[in-house]
């Protein structure tokens, strides 16, 4: 069973998917990335970044984490309407094993105005879901990493005994 992680080119975002490329290390497994198109324009100022250069980009994160080839399925989602959705729509369809995301910090009014995409995600996930965050106040180190990665939760649902 795949980990599955969901992608945008954003600090978090590239934490998410160094921290599960360790995680298809670790379980052996391969890695499919889920990146929707459709992401309000704030998120990433004026623009939103093209699909191609978010593909480069998740190539060469992976290739120089040693994983590439048929242990690397990228995904793009063009017109998608909520990302959350499309997350646990390809998990659903994989049977991913785990879902990785990537956390920001936003204020109060941020979470009310911009949804949580990554809420639904850990509450509706029928999977374990890892989330990371990068503490911002890390600068990046000489190899190009943003920050350090630190895994906020974990959470999984047994039948017997709930979420644990």
């Amino acid at each position: 069973m795949p980990v599955l992680v969901g992608f945008v080119p954003t600090t978090e975002g590239r934490a998410a998917l160094r921290r599960a490329v360790e995680e298809c290390r670790l379980r052996g497994t391969r890695l499919i990335v889920v990146s929707s198109e459709q992401q309000p324009a704030e998120t990433y100022g004026a623009r939103r970044p093209a699909l191609e250069a978010s593909e480069a980009e998740v190539r060469a994160i992976c290739a120089e984490m040693g994983l590439t080839g048929p242990e690397l399925d990228i995904r793009w989602i063009r017109d998608a309407y909520e990302p959350a959705d499309d997350v646990l729509a390809v998990a659903e369809e994989t049977s991913a094993e785990l879902i990785v995301i990537g956390l920001r910090r936003r204020t109060g009014v941020g979470k009310r105005i911009l949804g949580g995409s990554a809420q639904r995600i850990l509450l509706d996930s029928s999977c374990p879901v890892l989330a990371v965050k990068v503490d911002q106040r890390t600068p990046l180190d000489d190899s190009g990493h943003d920050g350090e990665v630190y895994t906020l939760s974990v959470s999984s649902i047994d039948e017997r005994q709930g979420i644990r």
